[in-house]
């Protein structure tokens, strides 16, 4: 049984409702931690910022990559997912936009997994949206098909 995406007004680092709750957001694959959403993450807890940097730094002998997933434990219920799901990062002299849909598609169908194996819901902002410069038009039909049908639920942050 599948069911469809739940949008709400609020912060996604709060997220809603019981049980197990993963946190999922983009990140890109330069090892920056700066700006947008990841400075509200850092604000509530130190392990998200402090696992991506290390996952980064260590590059040569693990998956950090564009589509690569990393699930990050912030609490005692709730997990923290670093998604690499954007090249680079836009600077004045950009043309273009870092967003990358296909990474984002294949982090989402890892993130699956582990919210399924954690018997978690999954909470996010519009992901690759902000500094990204993504369209949720194209990310919604990846968020529907890579988890909520299979069964995981979602629920999906607008700042208030």
């Amino acid at each position: 049984m599948t069911g469809a995406i739940t949008y709400v007004r609020g912060d996604a680092t709060a997220p809603r409702g019981k049980g197990v709750k993963v946190i999922a957001h983009v990140c890109n694959d330069l090892g920056g931690w700066g700006k947008g959403f990841v400075l509200a993450l850092s604000k509530r807890w130190p392990e998200p910022e402090a696992e991506y940097r290390r996952w980064h730094r260590e590059r040569a002998s693990n998956d950090f990559g564009l589509g690569a997933v990393q699930v990050v434990r912030a609490e005692r219920y709730v997990w923290v997912a670093n998604m690499v799901g954007q090249r680079g990062v836009r600077t004045g002299r950009s043309s273009g936009v870092p967003v990358r849909y296909g990474a984002i598609d294949t982090a989402l169908a890892a993130l699956a997994g582990h919210a399924l194996e954690l018997g978690a819901s999954v909470h996010m902002p519009r992901i690759g949206c902000g500094l990204a410069g993504g369209r949720w038009e194209r990310v919604e039909p990846l968020v529907t098909a890579r988890l909520v049908e299979r069964g995981v639920p979602v629920t999906v942050y607008d700042v208030a």
